[in-house]
């Protein structure tokens, strides 16, 4: 009776051992460097050298930094456009190679390609396809499309644009595995309900799959929102250490790295910055919640 009971009254507590483990590598590598980055951010804390507490002047200094300004309109832009491209094309490409005909596999595997591929070969590859003597400049000039090479890389509103076009490239196979899942859900009968009433394939996408697949189309409207808010690599990768012609192409990830970086480099605003976009990544991440709830209603 004694042994049953002393089993009985260990098992409280037992669970809360196996949670120890992943609670302390989430109080160690997530919270506490967050709470530490909020901390830094009230302080002139550069590379080498300790900071003083400045309360919010790095706040404030944002707010008053017209290069903070440029990087939020770029980064609100940025995901402006590349969300409904992210939410919409990787639908149109599931609806396409859900059909089970021969040799699907092929254009499923390769669409998921840019997928694997890293960051740097991807940008690279746009490099070189965007450049002035590049392929695109020389087949629209071949078909006399234009006079002289479009400036991809060197414009900075075309320098933006490009690099949207490689996220949402490389992004449209990783989304279309998200859709293909939510298709495979959608029951044969709907479908075929709507054909007996004389529904043809274009109604029967908008009034059977759609909304189908909505609660799908709102989660990966909020996470390519948080990817797009965070891009960098596509950024530096072709336009350079810069960020474009004058920094203008710059993102807000890309002015924290510019900020914080070198041996002068200022960590407590780079920090302040980095909270500001933590709090507009949130945001984006609530109103995805709520139109998600609201959906379920």
């Amino acid at each position: 009776m004694e042994a049953e009971h002393g089993l009985v009254h260990r098992r409280w507590w037992t669970p809360y051992l196996f949670l120890l483990p992943g609670l302390g590598m989430v109080l160690t590598f997530s919270l506490w460097p967050f709470v530490n980055t909020i901390i830094l951010s009230m302080t002139d804390a550069q590379i080498l050298r300790g900071g003083t507490f400045t309360g919010l002047d790095n706040y404030v200094r944002a707010l008053d930094d017209p290069a903070f300004w440029t990087a939020l309109f770029n980064s609100v832009l940025y995901t402006a456009v590349v969300v409904p491209a992210v939410v919409l094309l990787p639908l149109a490409l599931a609806v396409l190679v859900e059909r089970k005909v021969p040799g699907i596999g092929f254009f499923r595997s390769a669409f998921y390609t840019p997928v694997i591929a890293s960051a740097v070969v991807v940008g690279l590859m746009w490099q070189w396809l965007l450049r002035s003597d590049g392929l695109i400049n020389t087949v629209l000039g071949r078909l006399q499309l234009i006079s002289e090479p479009l400036p991809f890389l060197t414009d900075s509103t075309l320098l933006l644009f490009s690099a949207m076009i490689v996220t949402v490239w490389k992004g449209l196979g990783y989304y279309m595995v998200f859709y293909l899942a939510a298709l495979g859900n959608v029951p044969r009968s709907l479908h075929e309900a709507a054909a007996i009433d004389g529904a043809g394939a274009v109604r029967r996408f908008f009034h059977v799959t759609i909304p189908s697949v909505k609660p799908m189309m709102l989660l990966v409207g909020t996470l390519s929102a948080i990817s797009a808010l965070r891009v960098f690599t596509e950024i530096y990768i072709l336009g350079g250490e810069s960020g474009g012609p004058g920094g203008d192409s710059r993102t807000l990830p890309f002015l924290i790295r510019e900020v914080g970086l070198g041996f002068a480099g200022e960590t407590g605003y780079a920090a302040a910055i980095s909270i500001l976009l933590f709090l507009l990544t949130l945001v984006f991440s609530l109103l995805g919640h709520r139109l998600s709830k609201g959906d379920e209603r």
